[in-house]
């Protein structure tokens, strides 16, 4: 049989042709031939439109050819889908006709048909034969997304009842699955498909707003890209830049579930830059130069292109203030990473091949996805497989079942110990055994898709620290660590006994703070821990309590001692000035940087408490004056010629006779500088000392350190900064 009608010649022309384009290898021959054959095959059959039924598989091959384009056994494949389902011929004449490998396809297709029933979709028997009929290759899936994106964008040809009914399974069964296989552009599509028949008022009420602001968007983001259009081209880059398109099912769910209005959802303009490149490394140069025009949020910053999703989906994500002061999303990818991000699985392998792919490549790479999921096998080479072939369809998750045939979902790499958590967490503590497909495995065995996992539980036994270590998923790690801190508790609560009966004899007191710091001084990872040693006589904590008194008393003259010497020094200036002048101002010194005389100061505006007085250099300070600069007031200490300041210097070193005569002729020898007050404290051959004297600034003081450093026996000298 040959093409007569000038329309048909003119569609086969146009299939050729989208082939030709889009695929490595074309066996013209063969396609024509599918072309002619499902012409004849549906001849006689009508679509609800009106139109000859061939349209449809034609259609779909179009689909297939330009948006999905794997190989021309798959769109062979589209063209005769519907021939065994709707017509007199049968499996036997395609595989004579067109090969095994289309008839086998088209055989996936046919039964695939019968098991995306939304009511069915979780039996779990429907899940294994949907899982094992899309794993025997991979374009039987390929072909049928493309039949129900045809069904989709024609569904108004059916009736109201019928559309409701594709379009919630569409929505629930195919846009997901879609999202698996990494078909970007097509779950978009679907699921704004489904929304407009199963949401018609919401569907046009969101598509009117859209349209209404087009206008202005599209100034904007002219707007806004202009700087960085500038910039790429200064770096030779070669690139696509537009806004990336809004999906109306994307916007309305976002409306349901953060409850906004569409005005607030929608306030977000996107742009997505599409290089020209083979290099991954002018993703990153273009985010540099996108970061260098405009303030990027830290928080809303993703990089898919070092770390891709598990379908494979690369591309830089950031947010950033563009304009006015709105947000703008933008993505960064390569040409390749906006194929695979659209087309999949499909475009995947033709960039693996570099397009050119022998159909015995073709046959192993179909063959890999079907072993993965129905042998569970623990060769290596096998494992070396499922790391590197990322386009694994469930690489993320697998399919496993109980004895009664139930399904459960885990991530991949779980063990039966993560199937026995998922049951039940009972199930899960009591779990000493397992079999999987009916035999007896260790339990850090790694589970397969379809496998069969029954468990063996003990009443005896209990999660130990082992499984920690193999089990996959938050469910299982979170039960046994909390199984494990159960077992500890008793122990931390004995050491906590311990531990209040001993401050409780030396009068000391701690807070929860106070124990944290001893327990991480103590080189402990948690006061748990620190407990626990407690308990476990790990640690002598008279010492350690004795030692701790006796810092505390240190820490407490310390701090008096700078009090005190604060005070004076403050008084002895006579305070601070408030704009150059004393205004009677009520004021006080922060306690969180102590500034005394000498200090570079500034002024910070409180509610109820006047003005506090802070070091310039103060962390609180510049923590809280980030966002309330008007708040900041200058001040400074009193200062006219010859006017001196009271300063301290802590004084340590070895102890020997005439060291205090030393001390104050290095200082008083210097511009005959004033002590107001010395005092030495010698302990075991050691001193320690404070001096209180006038300088007249910052200088005076430095020269008077650099002179006492230089006396023999004195290890360290440094001037009162805080308790």
């Amino acid at each position: 049989m040959s093409i007569n009608n000038p329309k048909h010649i003119k569609m086969s022309d146009e299939l050729l042709d989208a082939c030709r384009q889009h695929l490595a290898n074309v066996n013209e021959e063969l396609i024509t031939k599918a072309f002619e054959f499902c012409l004849e095959a549906h001849k006689n059959d009508l679509r609800a439109s009106g139109e000859p039924y061939f349209t449809h598989p034609y259609e779909v091959a179009l689909i297939v050819a330009k948006e999905l384009p794997l190989d021309d056994v798959t769109v062979v494949s589209a063209l005769l889908h519907d021939v065994v389902e709707d017509t007199e011929f049968n499996l036997e004449i395609l595989s004579k006709e067109f090969g095994k490998e289309v008839a086998e396809i088209v055989d996936g297709v046919t039964k695939i048909s019968g098991i995306f029933k939304g009511q069915e979709i979780t039996q779990a028997e429907n899940y294994r034969k949907l899982l094992l009929s899309m794993v025997k290759d991979v374009r039987v899936i390929l072909v049928k997304f493309a039949d129900r994106l045809h069904n989709m964008r024609t569904l108004q040809f059916v009736n109201p009842d019928k559309q409701r009914r594709i379009a919630q399974e569409t929505l629930e069964i195919y846009a997901p699955f879609a999202n698996r296989f990494g078909l970007g552009r097509v779950k978009w599509e679907l699921e704004d498909l489904s929304f407009k028949y199963l949401n018609k008022e919401a569907y046009e009420e969101i598509a009117r707003k859209i349209k209404s602001k087009r206008r202005e968007r599209e100034s904007y983001i002219k707007k806004f890209t202009v700087p960085i259009i500038d910039k790429l081209d200064e770096y030779k880059l070669k690139y696509e830049i537009n806004g990336r398109p809004k999906h109306l099912y994307s916007i309305y769910r976002k409306m349901v579930t953060r409850n906004k209005p569409f005005e607030e959802i929608y306030d977000l303009f996107a742009i997505r830059i599409i290089l020209d490149s083979e290099n991954n490394n002018d993703c990153y140069t273009t985010l540099g130069i996108v970061n260098q025009m405009y303030l990027p949020v830290p928080d809303r910053f993703k990089d898919y292109v070092s770390i891709p999703k598990t379908n494979n989906y690369q591309s830089i994500h950031t947010t950033v203030v563009g304009p006015e002061g709105r947000l703008v999303e933008v993505q960064i990818r390569t040409k390749k990473m906006h194929e695979v991000a659209e087309k999949g699985v499909a475009a995947h392998w033709r960039y693996k091949e570099n397009k050119t792919a022998s159909e015995k490549d073709m046959e192993n790479w179909v063959n890999w996805i079907r072993d993965i999921f129905e042998n569970a096998s623990k060769d290596e080479a096998r494992k070396d497989i499922l790391e590197s072939f990322k386009l694994n369809l469930y690489q993320d998750e697998i399919y496993v079942f109980t004895p009664k045939g139930d399904l459960r979902r885990l991530p991949v790499g779980s063990t039966p110990v993560d199937f026995a958590f998922e049951i039940h967490s009972k199930v899960g503590y009591h779990c000493i055994g397992a079999k999987v497909n009916g035999k007896i495995v260790p339990l850090d065995t790694k589970l397969h898709s379809g496998d069969q996992v029954e468990i063996i539980t003990s009443k005896n036994q209990h999660p130990n620290k082992n499984w920690i270590k193999f089990v996959a998923t938050h469910k299982s790690k979170n039960a046994i660590k909390k199984w494990i801190n159960k077992e500890e508790e008793d122990v931390v609560n004995s050491g906590k006994e311990i531990w209040e009966k001993k401050i409780k004899k030396l009068k000391l007191s701690f807070t929860t703070s106070d124990i944290a710091k001893l327990s991480t001084n103590l080189k402990y990872e948690s006061p748990r821990n620190f407990f626990k040693s407690i308990a476990q006589n790990k640690i002598n904590l008279d010492e350690v309590l004795t030692a701790t008194k006796e810092k505390e008393k240190k820490e407490k003259s310390a701090v008096l001692e700078f009090g005190n010497f604060a005070e004076i020094a403050r008084d002895d200036i006579g305070g601070v000035l408030v704009d150059g002048k004393k205004s009677g101002i009520l004021y006080s010194y922060a306690k969180c940087c102590n500034p005394i005389p000498g200090d570079p100061v500034i002024g910070y505006i409180t509610v109820g408490e006047g003005i506090k007085i802070h070091r310039k250099t103060c962390n609180n300070l510049l923590k809280i004056s980030e966002k309330e600069v008007s708040k900041l007031v200058p001040v400074q200490w009193p200062e006219s010629a010859g006017s001196l300041f009271v300063a301290g210097l802590r004084v340590m070193g070895e102890d020997s006779p005439g060291i205090l005569t030393e001390i104050s002729h290095a200082i008083v020898s210097y511009q005959n500088t004033n002590i107001k007050s010395i005092n030495i404290n010698t302990n075991d051959s050691m001193f320690e000392g404070s001096v209180t004297l006038y300088v007249q600034n910052l200088d005076h003081l430095s020269s008077i350190i650099d002179r006492l450093k230089k006396l023999k026996g004195v290890y360290t000298v440094e001037r009162f900064e805080s308790a």
